[in-house]
């Protein structure tokens, strides 16, 4: 029979009850450091009391109107999102998913609206995940994800990661865009290099094409500047983020130049629930913390503990280890077993960490985690490491 929730997902045999900071905690108090964070999402961890505050007293005066009225709240973080980005204007989604539609709906409505409607095709990279509608499966491309789901979308091409002479190959007048992520998650934390966002952009203005990032995962803070891309010294046309930008609490948005933005207009999308009171006065807590003067600062200098500490615990166990990648606390374990070993020596160990794609298990900390917890991680890691590595032998 099947069960009363779809059995799309392998879940782990673990269920908490509540969360503190890094920390989640099971019914009868058992206690797991938290290195995935909701896969992401968390980044000022479990219960902060600024977020639950902000939630509380948003609960107390108004939940939900939909967007046919005004919605104070969301103009503010739409404000502080501007503040603090390249971009002109941002429409709220509650996915990421939902806003990787909505980059694509922007691209060919920029196109339609310049009189190319004919350029409808974006480029995109092997490894890459943009969600899981089936636009946004199209996009990605992997036969993971769209085996099964009949006809997809057409107006994709896919070219290998980091391969910059088979995008130059791919581009033609047809091109409406190229849509990467910075640093690949799902794929496994495959960190994009500046020179080649550099050139990539370079490209994009040459040919006239838009320049779409999928900072989902990597922004907010995630990998020590605000978003993954400044790093790079460069900036997009169009952006999607989620997960950190709510704390936990379901929210994302398309950030976008006005030039990019130049289709977009009244009735050509929407969204019921997008931005609501709720989901914004989240959003401007967290906003407010993380462009805070120092807080990046701070997880800048954790990071360089975290990875320091990661470097030697691969040297350790070269059997298990092949290396660290990542930028900020975005990182990952290339390992040289299946992830799953380690994520499951892990539970054993109360930490919870994600496995991702080439092999990797990714650790995505709360950028508040505490020097002690990553000391403690980085045992348990160890520890973790040990049990699969007995179990080999």
């Amino acid at each position: 029979m099947i069960p009363h929730v779809l059995p799309t997902y392998n879940r782990a045999p673990l269920e908490f009850e509540r969360g503190e900071g890094a920390w989640a905690i099971t019914a009868d108090g058992t206690r797991y450091l938290d290195l995935g964070a909701g896969i992401a999402v968390n980044v000022l961890g479990h219960a902060h009391p600024e977020l639950v505050a902000a939630l509380t007293a948003q609960a107390g005066r108004i939940w939900h109107v939909s967007n046919l009225y005004r919605i104070p709240e969301q103009e503010a973080l739409a404000d502080l999102l501007v503040a603090h980005s390249f971009a002109d204007t941002v429409f709220f989604t509650n996915s990421g998913t939902e806003a990787a539609e909505l980059a694509i709906k922007m691209v060919r409505k920029y196109f339609d609206h310049a009189g190319e409607p004919d350029r409808i095709e974006i480029i995109t990279f092997d490894g890459a995940f943009h969600g899981r509608s089936t636009g946004a499966i199209a996009a990605a491309g992997s036969e993971k994800m769209v085996k099964g789901f009949g006809p997809l979308m057409p107006g994709f091409r896919h070219v290998p990661f980091g391969d910059l002479d088979a995008l130059r190959a791919a581009i033609s007048d047809k091109t409406a865009a190229v849509m990467i992520e910075p640093i690949q998650g799902e794929g496994g934390i495959r960190v994009l290099p500046d020179a080649d966002l550099r050139e990539i952009r370079a490209l994009c203005d040459k040919t006239g094409a838009l320049l779409v990032l999928d900072e989902v995962q990597s922004g907010i803070g995630r990998t020590g500047r605000l978003f993954a891309h400044e790093y790079a010294g460069i900036a997009p046309d169009i952006m999607m983020i989620a997960k950190g930008i709510g704390g936990g609490f379901p929210l994302g948005a398309v950030l976008a130049s006005e030039r990019a933005a130049a289709g977009m207009v009244a009735g050509s999308h929407g969204s019921t629930y997008g931005g609501n009171p709720l989901a914004s006065a989240v959003g401007t807590a967290v906003m407010e913390i993380v462009t805070a003067p120092g807080f990046l600062d701070e997880v800048n200098r954790k990071a360089g503990a975290l990875r320091q500490k990661l470097e030697a615990l691969v040297a350790a166990h070269p059997a298990i280890f092949e290396e660290v990648r990542g930028q900020g606390l975005m990182l990952g374990l290339k390992c040289k077993i299946a992830p799953a070993e380690l994520v499951t020596a892990g539970y054993a160990e109360h930490l919870l960490t994600i496995p991702a794609a080439d092999n990797t298990v990714r650790l995505l900390p709360p950028l508040n985690i505490t020097e002690a917890e990553i000391d403690e991680a980085v045992q348990r890691l160890d520890r973790a490491a040990a049990r699969v590595a007995a179990g080999a032998g």
